[in-house]
């Protein structure tokens, strides 16, 4: 049955745990621990991998394109059935089988970069094997946070995985870059290698709750429960809608944005490389904001939050064709950083408060294929588009396409919620 959108606990928000308030018990503290030792794993091989591919196989922009391909793949093959498979067995195990698959991987490309062994096959076969991992990680968590922190700290427990998450993303590339530069391809793959050991170490020893086993069943009639849930659900639908047109919008102003910096603005890579950490700074911004700003504002504000900020983000890049400036540039993606976090951590704990424990697998597992899909095709678009009238009009339509996620969250039942609704 769908929960009421009106039943909701007589008291008022709950206080929040800080971040890194040592009342979390010790298995959500070794999962956050876990999650910024993989986040940072993925974003040193992430930003190591082309880097490497450019300075020791001479890759052009086709290989490093397909080296990414290989890299999107898991999320659009693999994110469903993973995501059944959570609802069925263990999440801890799944996680640390996957992390362990990542592992795997960036110890093979430790020592194919080492003993000169390396090409773009073997590349692109251990970047695939390194992202199926990334998918189980992503899928379990999620699912796995409500079993481990009471309802009222999931903000909070998902704040502290966020800021985990901005760290990573921030600091991964340019670290990684300094240590190719520094010694070689091998030394950030030993270090990605290593913390993400590290991550196993730490999901072997968690604790998971014992759940309730689940009776046999076709897993076509399980995913389709869960796809039933989402689409009906007044509270997912659109929060699913708001993440699939965010997406599209995004990889369309991704696929302008460095050309019309460079040609437009007149930016060389060195100010496009300071306009684009101001993305990762939002992030860290907006990740440690977010435990106050839920404990203050009414949740369905918090959640429209990330929208809204996308409209002004995305004007304030539009803004930049009349008054051309690195300055405006840059504000953008700051904005853009802190914006779209506050909406991860809102319609995430939102997701696992209305979902069924039983389906949190497979539902994580839906709003993950619809957005890794919508960026493929956003990219195309944007590339379409200013192949045909120039990076400015991929700049408006991204601006319509920001507007469109921003109207479809506002015009929902989402918007109204004072605070969390009844769980599922």
């Amino acid at each position: 049955m769908t929960p009421s959108l009106t039943t909701t606990r007589p008291v008022t928000h709950p206080a929040l745990p800080r971040p890194f308030d040592r009342s979390f018990n010790r298995s959500f503290n070794r999962l956050a621990g876990a999650n910024l030792a993989a986040q940072a794993a993925e974003q040193v091989s992430l930003a190591a991998v082309p880097i490497v591919a450019v300075l020791a196989l001479n890759a052009g922009p086709a290989e490093v394109g397909l080296l990414n391909t290989a890299q999107s793949l898991p999320f659009l093959l693999l994110a469903i059935p993973l995501g059944l498979l959570a609802d069925r067995r263990s999440r801890q195990r799944l996680m640390v089988a996957a992390e362990a698959l990542r592992a795997l991987s960036l110890a093979l490309l430790l020592w194919a970069t080492a003993s000169g062994r390396l090409t773009l096959a073997l590349l692109a076969a251990l970047g695939f094997l390194g992202a199926s991992g990334t998918v189980g990680f992503n899928v379990a968590a999620p699912a796995l946070v409500p079993a481990l922190v009471p309802r009222g700290a999931l903000g909070a427990a998902n704040s502290r995985l966020e800021l985990a998450r901005s760290a990573a993303f921030a600091a991964g590339p340019a670290l990684a870059g300094a240590l190719v530069a520094w010694a070689g391809g091998p030394t950030a793959f030993a270090l990605a290698t290593g913390l993400s050991a590290a991550a196993v170490a730490l999901l072997v020893r968690l604790h998971e709750p014992p759940r309730a086993p689940l009776p046999p069943r076709h897993p076509w009639l399980e995913l389709q429960d869960g796809a039933r849930l989402v689409w009906h659900h007044p509270l997912l639908r659109p929060v699913l809608l708001t993440a699939v047109a965010w997406n599209l919008s995004w990889f369309v102003l991704q696929a302008a944005y460095v050309p019309y910096a460079m040609r437009t603005l007149g930016l060389d890579a060195g100010a496009v490389g300071l306009t684009l950490a101001g993305y990762g700074a939002g992030m860290v911004v907006g990740a440690l904001a977010a435990p106050r700003i839920l404990a203050a504002l009414p949740f369905g504000r918090v959640v429209v939050v990330g929208p809204a900020v996308s409209v002004a983000a995305m004007a304030t890049m539009v803004a930049s064709l009349a008054w051309p400036s690195g300055l405006l540039a840059g504000a953008s993606l700051f904005l853009f950083g802190v914006g779209p976090i506050l909406w991860t951590i809102g319609s995430t704990t939102l997701r696992q408060t209305v979902t069924p424990q039983a389906m949190l697998g497979r539902v994580s597992s839906i709003f993950l294929t619809a957005n890794m899909g919508a960026r493929p095709l956003g990219a195309v678009l944007g590339a379409l588009v200013g192949a045909q009238w120039g990076a400015p009009a991929c700049l408006v339509l991204a601006l319509v396409g920001f507007g469109v996620q921003a109207g479809l969250i506002l015009a929902s039942p989402v918007r109204a919620l004072q605070r969390l609704p009844a769980p599922a």
